[in-house]
Order: structure tokens, then C-alpha cells, then sequence
């Protein structure tokens, strides 16, 4: 047998166990919170704290007094930027008054031209008989106008001369033939005689710019002899006959393409470049048993707007 050398292994010394072992039995539990003994720098330091407060306090020195600078200098500046904003704010509102208080025209930033447009008085229906249905309205099959014809005329415009033989009032058929050539008029005599023509109204003015407008109201005892005598006129204007007086040339005008009024026609024509001093524009307006005729004419050439203007109006009170 051989010797087995052996190592042995010395424990390290451990602190001795000052505490006293748990009785049996007993089931240790944790150890209560004790408040630690005051160290004496805790002391020294408490010490100190109390010195602090049972000293007494010392007063803070006065204030030195510091010179007061005078006001009067800051009011004055004041004073100065308060006027100059018054008066720049005085001059702000008088400027928004005036201009507020001017015509548009007058304002050269703001100034508009008219678009030629004339000043008409505020138009109305006239009133109907008891009874009485409009021409487009159910029942009046025939479409006739029951107003007094001479109410459906369109006014004058506002500065407008009255031609006296056309004021608005009844007009004889030779009143009416006489705004065409004289070899055309026996012809168109005869076919409104067999038209059963009932009465003719116009009215007629001119303008400061030298406008002349004239307007003839034409009632038919019906609607079909109102067209009858709209598909005449047609027919003879489109062979380049019976045009107003002192037009050799016309073309068709196509303005009345945004005047919208129901059951009113419109066939419109305007005179042929090169024309004479004076140019001539005129339109037919069928609505019902009323046929209305506009024309206009003026040196140097015709208007559009205003001619326009006056058509739809026109139109508007026929239907």
C-alpha cells in the first residue's frame, strides 16, 4: 500500500457569533427599527442651529434715497405721439369719407365708364281686365294680349327727346309703313287689311348721343296672323326686300341669342357694311297675337348695347 499524501485544508477564522441563539421553538422574525444614538456631531451641529435662532436679528439699512427725476419731459413725448397719431387718424377717416362720399367716376383709382347702357324708368305689367288670362297662361289658347296695347310699350330712357308723333299713343298703319321704302308699303297695306289688324301703338325718342328709336306694337285678332305676318317679313328680308328706309344691304344679328323670355321670338337684323352717315339696326319681336318691331338708327353707326338693352325690355313686357 502506498501512501496517499493528503492535503489538508484549513477553515478560514470566521468572527465569533455575538448574537444569542433563538430560544427553541420561537420562530426568529425581522428585528425592529431603533433610531440610531445622536452622534456627537449631530450634537454640535444642533447646538449651532439653536445659537442661530435665539440670535437676534439685525434691521436692513434705510434705503438710500435716490433723487426723483421729473416727469414732465416722459408726458411731453407722450403727449407729442398722441397728437400725431390723432392727426394721422383724422386724416385716414377724412380720406374714407371723401371717397365714400363721391361718384365712383370721380375716384381716379376706382373710376368705371358706363357700358352704355341707358337709364330706363322701373317697368311693371299693366294691370288686366277682371278675369283676364295672361297670353301664355292656360286657356288662352289664342294667346292674346287683354292689356291696353299702349301699356305694353317701353318707356322712354331718362334724357330722351319724345318724337311727338310717336308719344306712346295710338299710331295709324301709315305710321307704321312709313319706317319702310315707299314701293313696298301698298303691298304690305293690302296683306295687313286681310290680316284682321286690330290696332297699332308706337312710341319713338332720341338721344343726346343722336340715337333715334322707334317701337310699333302691332295686335293681330290671333296668334296665327300675328306668325303669318312674321313668316312674310322674313321671307322678303331673307330676298333682300322690304328693308327699312334707306338700307340697300342687310346681314342677320344674332345678339338677341342671350335674351332669354318664354314663348317671345326674336328675328333680328342690322344693315350691311358700307352703309350711308347713318347705320340702321332693327328687330322683330313675335309674342302671341302682338308683333313688335324695333328699330334704331344713328350717325356714324348704331349702338349694340343699348339696342339690345331695349329689345329685352321690350320683349319682357310682351311676354
Amino acid at each position: 500500500m502506498t501512501e496517499q499524501t493528503q492535503t489538508e485544508t484549513r477553515p478560514e477564522p470566521t468572527a465569533p457569533d455575538t448574537t444569542e441563539a433563538a430560544p427553541t421553538g420561537v420562530v426568529p422574525t425581522e428585528p425592529a427599527l431603533t433610531e440610531a444614538a445622536p452622534t456627537e456631531a449631530a450634537l454640535t451641529a444642533s447646538v449651532e442651529a439653536a445659537s442661530v435662532e435665539a440670535a437676534p436679528v439685525e434691521a436692513a439699512p434705510a434705503p438710500v434715497p435716490v433723487p426723483k427725476k421729473s416727469r414732465r419731459p416722459l408726458l411731453w413725448g407722450i403727449a407729442r405721439w398722441t397728437a400725431a397719431l390723432l392727426v394721422c387718424g383724422g386724416v385716414g377717416t377724412g380720406a374714407a369719407m371723401g371717397i365714400t362720399a363721391m361718384e365712383r367716376t370721380e375716384v381716379p383709382a376706382l373710376a368705371t365708364e358706363s357700358d352704355g347702357r341707358w337709364e330706363y324708368p322701373e317697368l311693371a305689367l299693366p294691370a288686366l281686365p277682371d278675369g283676364a288670362p295672361r297670353p301664355f297662361s292656360d286657356g288662352n289658347e289664342a294667346e292674346i294680349h287683354h292689356a291696353d296695347l299702349r301699356k305694353l310699350l317701353l318707356p322712354a330712357p331718362a334724357g330722351a327727346t319724345v318724337d311727338p308723333k310717336l308719344d306712346g299713343g295710338w299710331a295709324g298703319l301709315d305710321a307704321y309703313l312709313a319706317e319702310l321704302k315707299p314701293e313696298d308699303r301698298p303691298e304690305l297695306k293690302a296683306f295687313l287689311t286681310d290680316s284682321a289688324l286690330r290696332h297699332v301703338a308706337a312710341r319713338g325718342w332720341t338721344m343726346p348721343d343722336g340715337s333715334t328709336t322707334r317701337i310699333h306694337l302691332l295686335r293681330f285678332s290671333s296668334v296665327a296672323f300675328s306668325e303669318a305676318y312674321k313668316d312674310e317679313l322674313i321671307s322678303d328680308v331673307f330676298r333682300g326686300e322690304r328693308l327699312p328706309v334707306g338700307v340697300e344691304a342687310s346681314e342677320m344679328d344674332t345678339f338677341h341669342q342671350g335674351i332669354d323670355v318664354p314663348d317671345v321670338s326674336f328675328y333680328s337684323y342690322k344693315e350691311k357694311e358700307p352703309y350711308g352717315p347713318a347705320q340702321t339696326r332693327w328687330t322683330f319681336v313675335q309674342a302671341g297675337d302682338t308683333f313688335g318691331v324695333v328699330t334704331q338708327t344713328r350717325k356714324g353707326g348704331t349702338l349694340a348695347v343699348p339696342f339690345e338693352q331695349t329689345v329685352a325690355l321690350q320683349a319682357q313686357l310682351l311676354g
